[in-house]
């Protein structure tokens, strides 16, 4: 199986950024570092003068709102992982360290929970790549194919960017139009990479994360307090408490690193589906149109899904810790042994919840956001 983290490193490294290092001076931002950031958030100028240019049709005003939305989400997600650079460092070290100890532990119990978790996760941050890099690609085409087939057909055809913008110069003829359209192509692949590599990690965070936490309730599980091996009984279960507050407090650090992000993704999520709900509507003759727009909204609910799928595996599965105790034979524990235990359970009596201010990061809130808007369809199309 490749290295761990192998895919969100790569993007991360196209784009200037290399997290070999444990010298703190190499994951400091520099110039470099924060030049793609700087890219994203010139972005908002061009697409606010679109807003404003074209502030009495309210079709075009939305179209630009959903991609101004998502490119500040990505300035949220950029920002957040240049300060806390060194954290995602650190918890890639934490679960490599972790994986490496099971491969050459495989006698290990539970262990075997952790290399299916870690195949599923390299499956879904490939596929997740993948889904952002064709939504780019799409973007980036749909121009070049209009101008193409209006010249196959014999009509003129109106030059138009891949993402509604409007720039402070002449953005329709030559150079203005090549200059425009490479712009955003950078722009793009920034979003596309960081995107990728941002969240990404996530979801391989979370789902490692579940794993570890079922490959500890294995161990639980397995204890077997035979009394003529008190000592090594006592061992093991010293292990299993360093093991469990390793686990906690990785996900304490995963759930304070990616508070802005969760917080910037609930938010701005719940913003863009109005918008694109509306746009939807509005669009219902035009089958071209809704496939655009569906598929935008698919895209975003995708994102929002992953942090929430996340969120939901680290609360669950760190709840069942505390009933792998309660299952254990226990009773036939010493003293001793039971107070440790009832530090693991009294450990594990809150669930690990990966929230910002009032937002939480799981299915149930997915759902509430994915029902509000078939509800707003409904509303519109009331008040239509």
């Amino acid at each position: 199986m490749g290295r761990l983290f192998q895919l969100q490193e790569n993007c991360l490294r196209v784009m200037g950024h290399s997290m070999e290092s444990s010298d703190e001076r190499a994951l400091t931002p520099g110039l470099k570092h924060v030049a793609s950031l700087l890219l994203v958030i010139s972005a908002e100028y061009p697409l606010m003068s679109y807003v404003i240019y074209n502030r009495d049709d309210m079709e075009l005003i939305t179209a630009c709102l959903s991609v101004a939305f998502t490119n500040l989400l990505t300035v949220i997600k950029i920002s957040t992982f240049l300060v806390y650079k060194q954290n995602f460092w650190q918890m890639m070290h934490s679960f490599r360290q972790m994986y490496s100890k099971s491969q050459q532990s495989l006698e290990v119990v539970g262990y075997g929970y952790v290399e299916r978790a870690n195949k599923l996760a390299a499956f879904l941050g490939k596929a997740y790549c993948i889904s952002c890099a064709v939504t780019g690609l799409y973007f980036m085409l749909a121009p070049i194919v209009k101008i193409i087939t209006s010249s196959w057909r014999g009509v003129v055809s109106i030059r138009e960017l891949p993402m509604p913008m409007k720039f402070p110069f002449n953005d329709i003829d030559s150079p203005g139009y090549e200059v425009g359209f490479i712009y955003i192509i950078f722009g793009t692949i920034a979003v596309v990479l960081f995107v990728s590599a941002i969240d990404g990690f996530f979801i391989l965070f979370a789902i490692n994360l579940r794993a570890h936490f079922q490959a500890l309730q294995q161990r639980i599980h397995e204890l077997n307090f035979d009394l003529n091996q008190e000592q090594a009984v006592q061992q093991q279960i010293t292990q299993v408490v360093q093991y469990h507050v390793q686990l906690l407090n990785l996900a304490k650090q995963l759930r304070i690193t990616y508070t802005p992000i969760v917080f910037g993704q609930f938010l701005i999520t719940s913003i863009q589906v109005g918008v694109i709900i509306y746009q939807i509507l509005t669009h219902m003759d035009s089958i071209m149109s809704l496939l655009v727009y569906f598929s935008f909204f698919s895209s975003i609910m995708l994102q929002l899904f992953l942090y929430c799928y996340g969120g939901e595996l680290i609360k669950v599965e760190s709840l069942q810790v505390g009933v792998a105790v309660q299952l254990a034979d226990w009773n036939l524990a010493t003293p001793k042994q039971r107070r440790s235990l009832a530090f693991i359970m009294h450990r594990s009596q809150r669930e690990m919840l990966i929230k910002a201010g009032f937002y939480e990061a799981s299915l149930a809130n997915f759902l509430a956001i994915f029902r509000a808007a078939m509800s707003l369809i409904a509303v519109i199309q009331s008040v239509e």
